[in-house]
């Protein structure tokens, strides 16, 4: 199985990268390792998309250890916009209320002087992403 060579800046010329993540890339690793992978591919400018998403307690650290690096002249913080995968679109309050929703949700995560979220519904998050 061949894997394929990053993108270096010099070929990726004026984009901006998004980094795909699968939810079996994020499975094996602790909430940490998580929220270091998806704030290190952030703090160099890259839009990050999680195919799974994190729970609520790693989102939450997520912001948190985020508030910690945030400097004026290096990191302004993330944008962050989650959605559900809805498996059936005929789920009852009950279900929502014991949690038998699928936990699977697509997030997008961004620098926040990159990324403006321009709409989101259930089905949809439509981003504006912009150049350093």
């Amino acid at each position: 199985m061949t894997t394929m060579p990053e993108a270096t800046p010099e070929e990726a010329g004026d984009g901006v990268q998004i980094d795909l993540i699968s939810g079996a890339r994020m499975e094996g690793l602790t909430g940490m390792e998580k929220i270091r992978l998806i704030l290190d591919g952030v703090r160099e400018g890259n839009i990050v998309v999680l195919e799974e998403g994190l729970s609520p307690d790693e989102e939450s650290k997520l912001i948190e250890v985020t508030m910690t690096e945030i400097s004026p002249d290096e990191f302004n913080g993330i944008e962050i916009e989650t959605y559900p995968h809805s498996t059936g679109r005929d789920k009852g309050f009950i279900s929502r209320l014991i949690g038998t929703e699928s936990p699977k949700k697509l997030t997008v995560i961004g620098p926040a002087n990159q990324i403006e979220t321009l709409h989101k519904d259930e089905n949809l998050i439509s981003a504006l992403v912009s150049r350093k």
